[in-house]
């Protein structure tokens, strides 16, 4: 977290969000109001933060990691535009993604070109993940993923390591990390592309896939740059 998303946790009088992300940040709330929803209440959400703030109040709207990567600030955007206030003060404060957290925890494998795409075919449909893999995989991209497995959606990472087989060597490595620098449950593994689907994996996970070029060294997962040594 940015020390402008703490401030402006203080600064808000009434601070909204999925449930299980406001329970992260009950340490640092005071006296502010708290509207928590359930997932898939999204734009219910941003619609009830339109409306406290069109009331004069200031209204934090909290997501996980960076609020403009698969986070609120789109749809809560939308919702703006659909109440003609788009004149409305709004700020988007920057936070730290979970590609960006995850990096740090394996090294530096996203030091080059990179694309994060999300297994989540809840908005998006599947035959159009699917070929972003394969451009990404043809592009020899780095790829970071988001919501990589769920409880009802476990076979779809297995089908992205079979495509990725495709274009990239079995040794390949890549790195799983679980709630990334979100405390004493944090935890990371470097695997290969032919075995790492073996470890546990889950929506609390990243997923990082290394391209041709990314190897490991020591404990680190590092792509160069290209750097001359």
């Amino acid at each position: 977290m940015t020390e402008r998303a703490k401030e402006a946790l203080a600064e808000a009088d009434t601070v909204a969000g999925y449930k299980t992300y406001i329970d992260l940040i009950r340490p640092l709330l005071r006296e502010q109001t708290v509207a928590a929803t359930g997932m898939r209440q999204e734009v219910e959400r941003c619609r009830e933060v339109v409306r406290l703030a069109g009331k004069g109040h200031r209204v934090a709207l909290v997501s996980s990691g960076d609020a403009g990567i698969y986070g609120m600030a789109g749809i809560l955007i939308e919702c703006l535009s659909e109440a003609d206030l788009l004149a409305m003060p709004l700020e988007i404060i920057p936070g730290i993604t979970a590609a960006n957290a995850a990096a740090a925890v394996l090294g530096a494998p996203l030091m080059h070109d990179f694309a994060a795409i999300s297994l989540s075919d809840l908005l998006t449909p599947w035959d159009v993940i699917l070929r972003r893999v394969h451009l990404a995989a043809e592009g020899d991209f780095v790829i970071a993923l988001y919501n990589p497995k769920s409880a009802a959606r476990t076979e779809q990472i297995g089908v992205i390591r079979e495509v990725l087989l495709q274009y990239r060597a079995a040794e390949t490595p890549v790195g799983i990390v679980r709630e990334a620098l979100r405390g004493p449950g944090s935890a990371a593994v470097i695997r290969t592309l032919a075995n790492f689907t073996q470890e546990k994996i889950d929506m609390l996970s990243t997923v990082i896939i290394g391209n041709s070029q990314t190897r490991r060294l020591g404990p680190y997962l590092v792509t160069p740059r290209g750097y001359s040594l």
